[in-house]
């Protein structure tokens, strides 16, 4: 299995990076997690759009799903003709909230281009991958996601406060992709983002082989991210980047 960041800057793109995005990729089937903002233009340096095989959106907030629109002219406009519709993977209401981004509904509310699918907690399979979904802690309909191909397992904690259903979800993963949004010395609000630390302790209580952190916010300070995470998890930590590849 492979990992490569598309996007990993949180709430909106930084001068860097675009919004929440990941490829995984195994056995030569191409799965998105997440869509944000941006992200669609770093998808282009690793394959064509219309190659993607599915996506699988952790919840609907514009900065992990918004880029949705952008590929769907991607899809409908292409010289070469529109392919086989794209199964989009959501919480309930995806097929809306991807309308109601244009300046008019589409016709064909999307339906032509994208095989919309709602999901919930529990097990699904895509392509070669079992995926497990369980709630997590963010204002919204939100999920963590279990990746696992071949004996391998990637988790990504998606937006989510701290949470023992994430350390139960990530238990024994080979990598963690995790937020970390907030820094340990604000008045950070509950159920809503993960300090460095917070990233930290979960992947140090779940036993997990590498910590990622992501969805670290423009304003931030992700040496500072890094610095909270290392003090609270003893095992191989990294900082996401665009572009950045694993192999898992």
């Amino acid at each position: 299995m492979k990992l490569t960041i598309l996007g990993c800057s949180g709430t909106y793109p930084g001068p860097a990076s675009a919004c929440s995005s990941y490829l995984v990729e195994s056995d030569g089937f191409r799965l998105v997690l997440d869509a944000g903002n941006g992200s669609m233009g770093e998808l282009q340096r690793h394959c064509d759009l219309r190659d993607i095989d599915a996506v699988l959106l952790s919840h609907l907030h514009g900065d992990h799903c918004l880029d949705l629109v952008a590929n769907s002219y991607a899809r409908r406009y292409h010289p070469e003709g529109m392919p086989p519709k794209l199964p989009v993977y959501g919480p309930i209401n995806t097929q809306e909230r991807l309308c109601g981004a244009f300046e008019k509904w589409p016709e064909d509310s999307l339906a032509d281009i994208y095989d919309f699918r709602t999901i919930g907690a529990g097990c699904l399979h895509v392509g070669p991958f079992r995926i497990d979904l369980t709630r997590v802690a963010h204002p919204v309909e939100a999920y963590g996601v279990r990746v696992t191909a071949e004996d391998r397992v990637l988790t990504y904690s998606g937006d989510t406060g701290a949470c023992d259903r994430l350390v139960r979800l990530a238990r024994d993963s080979d990598l963690f992709l995790c937020e970390a949004s907030f820094l340990d010395d604000e008045d950070n609000p509950p159920d809503l983002h993960l300090t460095g630390r917070e990233a930290g302790e979960h992947a140090q209580k779940a036993g997990v082989g590498r910590l990622v952190l992501t969805h670290l916010v423009p304003w931030g300070n992700a040496a500072r991210s890094e610095e909270e995470a290392a003090g609270a998890f003893g095992g191989n930590l990294t900082i996401a980047t665009p572009g950045a590849t694993f192999e898992i």
